[in-house]
């Protein structure tokens, strides 16, 4: 994997680059539509591709390896070919969904995790190396290292005991990758993730620990779960402060459109989240003029267009009415619809953002689109 980056907004941190896998080009900042078992869900890969444009997409290394297996995704030839999606994939590694399914968790210790599956409560055990072994198998072309991730609310010395484990733990999962090989004939990269809590001096300690790892790009997690949105922009200007330049940053997990903006103006390239389909399989709609719930009755007899500038993100130009009357009846298309709209908007946006990264007025275009994404329609 490479990185080249091409532009630096000339008022604030905001940049705009390329990265290059074996799977295909990124172009930065990116939005990564989650498909933890291997699929967007409600949408078609094609759809992904034509509609959405994706990029890159999500998988899971907690979920896959649960269900189907590593064995079947070996047999596939990996997950690229057993999904039939051809451009880059990341995974993570599985720490999140092991700590936040905490009801599974029966015991945390210097090896790793063991849990107990949510599917039929068998034990488990991830450690560093097991997390490498197994995004191995799935064969994406970024693997995450396997990290505790801490709650917004933990105190500072649970924070700082935690952060030391994910230090420990990055050093193994580091050296297991170095002693491995890809399975499928091309390149796999190794992202380390940059820990620490709302604590400055955490996060400070930690962007310096894996900045000094030299991996080919590096995250940034644990925020986005608990801690109010000033604090979360606070600690992306700690660690972007300290990561080095010439690697893609990472914040996972986050978020609304509006995050997505503060956190490009903060310096960072590449986002996933699974609220675009989450919200808009509830009827929630992320447009250019602001957010819509489609299952309010003002809805009901109006047939403009989902966007109010007319752009349509489906073969379809679906009015308000008609998508309101899927949803109040149930129907599986208002998913779908919805889905796409939303995931669409988001690679929209970020395609936004590195235009007018390029051309220089990110400052000035930014507050404006943030005061639109904020109203509620």
């Amino acid at each position: 994997m490479k990185f080249e980056l091409q532009h630096t907004d000339p008022k604030t941190k905001a940049r705009a680059g390329k990265i290059r896998t074996d799977h295909g080009e990124i172009l930065t900042p990116i939005f990564m539509p989650v498909g933890t078992l291997g699929s967007v869900k409600a949408v078609h890969m094609h759809e992904l591709k034509d509609d959405i444009k994706a990029q890159i997409i999500l998988g899971n290394t907690y979920h896959l390896y649960l269900r189907p297996g590593t064995e079947i995704i070996e047999k596939a030839g990996g997950l690229h070919k057993f999904n039939g999606w051809d451009k880059p994939i990341l995974t993570d590694s599985g720490g999140f969904q092991v700590f936040s399914l905490s009801h599974t968790r029966s015991k945390l210790k210097e090896e790793g995790v063991t849990f107990s599956s949510h599917i039929d409560g068998s034990k488990h055990l991830f450690t560093p190396e097991k997390t490498v072994d197994i995004q191995r198998s799935i064969g994406s072309d970024i693997m995450m290292a396997f990290d505790e991730c801490t709650p917004g609310t933990a105190d500072y010395n649970y924070a700082k005991k935690s952060l030391e484990l994910t230090h420990r733990w990055l050093d193994r999962g580091i050296k297991h990758f170095n002693e491995t090989e890809p399975k499928y004939g091309y390149s796999q990269a190794f992202f380390p993730i940059v820990q620490g809590c709302v604590y400055p001096d955490l996060r400070t300690k930690s962007a310096e620990f894996i900045a000094s790892k030299e991996c080919d790009g590096n995250a940034i997690g644990g925020l986005a779960v608990g801690e109010p949105a000033e604090k979360m922009y606070e600690m992306i200007e700690v660690v972007n402060a300290v990561l080095p330049t010439d690697k893609p940053r990472y914040l996972m997990g986050v978020g609304t459109p509006v995050n997505l903006l503060e956190a490009i103006e903060r310096g960072v390239d590449m986002f996933d989240c699974v609220m675009p389909t989450r919200n808009g399989r509830n009827g929630m709609l992320f447009t250019k003029s602001g957010i819509m719930n489609m299952r309010n009755r003002k809805w009901a007899d109006d047939f403009s267009p989902i966007e109010a500038d007319g752009a349509s993100y489906v073969d379809i130009a679906y009015s308000r009415a008609y998508l309101r009357h899927l949803f109040i009846s149930d129907e599986l298309l208002a998913l779908q619809i919805a889905s796409i709209h939303n995931l669409a908007f988001y690679l929209w946006l970020v395609g936004e953002a590195r235009k007018h990264i390029i051309v220089g007025d990110f400052s000035t275009w930014k507050p404006m689109m943030v005061k639109r994404l904020s109203e509620r329609l």
